[in-house]
């Protein structure tokens, strides 16, 4: 089954999941702000890729650059590969 095709009740019911909605998991969580660099790309590439509308375009102009930036606040603490074998 394709990404697209999973919706969220679709979800809930094949794992047979309960929804808590009312605890706040990250009440305790500081927020961050995201830096410049972040900012400009997601202004730049929203629109684009919401239009474009495949997957593949959301991975590559919103998640990847969101990705790039927890990394980089994180100080590159996250490694470039997985070493799995």
């Amino acid at each position: 089954m394709a990404y697209s095709d999973f919706t969220f009740s679709k979800v809930k019911e094949a794992f047979q999941l309960t929804i808590d909605e009312k605890t706040n998991l990250f009440a305790n969580i500081a927020k961050v702000v995201p830096s410049q660099i972040l900012t400009t790309l997601l202004q730049e590439n929203l629109s684009f890729a919401i239009a474009v509308g495949t997957e593949k375009a959301r991975s590559e102009f919103i998640t990847a650059p969101i990705l790039s930036e927890v990394r980089r606040q994180l100080t590159y603490k996250i490694p470039e590969q997985s070493h799995c074998p």
